[in-house]
């Protein structure tokens, strides 16, 4: 990867202009244009510094033209912020150069006409209209079943979540094979809760607490809703994993008994596909899929180590692949639920230029939201030509956005724009943001 040319790192606003304005000195531009370029970083200058809206918070900022591999302007980009949902960009990356398009749906065994197979991580079975492989067919044919979870080496929750999201279903647990993306739906039916999965339809209790939506006990599948006050349409609840629910749950997809084994994963096991990377990587860009994006880091270490351990996945793409960053990320998930995740906003544009080296460009602004068109920027940064192509990260308190911005002079530029520790609504942070990449748009 080429060296990124930081050339405004620690220099304060007024020493940043002046060094733009002895540059234009000896180059080759009129005065005219020397002070047309002069004005347009003071313009960025002002919405940015310390006296603007973004001086009343931690704000990290950098424009990075990915052509010279230049930072045309910073603030802070060498301080560490919580990405919140950005850090998917370091799974998306880890995904794409490790498993590339390899998509193991489970490793398996036969003997006897039997079957004994082990997850990978692979989350798509049973979950949303996510397209997946015949699983339910292929493990149908065997007269006997066993699953085994010898291969799980992690936790159901990752390291900092917050245990109050326990019922919300973008904090799915993590498991060794998902089904139904570890959550159950109930519909209102008559102002009865209906649920998706049949496991799940003798559990229901009756609660004078004033709620509208099922709820879920803490530490058990125990679902309640108050028949008075019940009116939600629909309740996504995350249920707590376990392989014996598994076996369960996949029984009635297979309609056949499946029993648990403790076998160890042998050298001679088979591998069952499940399809491309490609709509894994749309739900989790677009739509910030949390659930998702905590699988593919078990699919990374499935496929690394044949076991299944965020921790240790997390770690082999930051130093087999992720070594050379300006600064080292404290990195903790795949999702970015975690509030430990720290990064550097120069070390988010080093990722995206390491992007750009593994994918081209155009598939990349593909796979990402769009601004005004659709995932998670489908109600901002909206134009008659969409302009803004990034990932978005949005915890309390916490506000990142991350990816390309294409002007109206038909440039494309990286940038990474991260808000930290404010106490403003999230609306009025978003608004913000946007009068600045509106600006650069107009202006550079």
């Amino acid at each position: 990867m080429n060296k990124i040319k930081f050339s405004f790192l620690s220099l304060c606003p007024i020493r940043k202009i002046l060094l733009v304005f002895f540059l234009l000195l000896y180059s080759n531009v009129s005065f005219g244009q020397e002070s047309e370029i002069v004005n347009r970083y003071l313009g960025l200058d002002s919405l940015l510094n310390e006296r603007s809206f973004f001086g009343n918070h931690l704000t990290g900022f950098v424009l990075f033209d990915l052509d010279s591999q230049r930072v045309l302007y910073e603030k802070n980009s060498h301080l560490n912020f919580i990405p919140a949902s950005t850090t998917k960009l370091l799974t998306f990356y880890g995904s794409l150069v490790v498993l590339k398009d390899s998509l193991p749906a489970f490793r398996y065994i036969e003997n006897d006409g039997g079957i004994t197979f082990w997850g990978t991580g692979f989350p798509v079975w049973k979950y949303k209209n996510m397209p997946h492989t015949k699983i339910s067919e292929f493990l149908g044919r065997y007269k006997s079943i066993r699953f085994s979870d010898s291969n799980w080496k992690d936790e159901a929750f990752g390291y900092g979540w917050q245990w109050d999201d326990y019922y919300y279903s973008y904090s799915s647990e993590k498991s060794p094979f998902p089904i139904y993306g570890n959550f159950v739906t109930y519909t209102n039916q008559k102002r009865t809760p209906i649920p998706n999965i049949s496991n799940f339809n003798k559990v229901i209790i009756n609660t004078t607490k004033e709620i509208k939506h099922v709820e879920r006990t803490f530490h058990s599948n125990d679902f309640y809703f108050n028949p008075n006050t019940y009116t939600a349409t629909k309740s996504e609840l995350p249920f707590i994993t376990s392989s014996e629910l598994f076996t369960k749950l996949a029984e009635n997809q297979i309609n056949k008994p499946v029993g648990l084994s403790k076998e160890i994963l042998p050298s001679s096991h088979k591998v069952f596909q499940g399809g491309t990377l490609l709509p894994l990587w749309i739900e989790m860009l677009q739509e910030s899929d949390n659930f998702i994006a905590e699988q593919l880091i078990l699919m990374i270490s499935d496929a690394q180590f044949l076991e299944l351990n965020s921790e240790r996945a997390i770690d082999f793409i930051q130093k087999t692949y992720l070594w050379d960053l300006p600064d080292k990320p404290q990195w903790v998930d795949g999702s970015g639920l975690s509030r430990h995740n720290l990064i550097t906003p120069r070390s988010m544009i080093a990722l995206m230029v390491k992007l750009e080296e593994a994918m081209p460009r155009s598939q990349i602004m593909r796979l990402l939201p769009q601004g005004g068109i659709n995932g998670t920027l489908k109600n901002n940064f909206k134009a008659r030509t969409p302009y803004i192509y990034a990932k978005t990260g949005t915890i309390s308190n916490n506000l990142s956005l991350v990816g390309y911005i294409v002007t109206d002079s038909g440039q494309v530029y990286a940038f990474a724009f991260m808000n930290n520790n404010y106490l403003n609504k999230s609306a009025e942070i978003r608004r913000e943001m946007e009068k600045v990449m509106v600006y650069i748009k107009e202006k550079f």
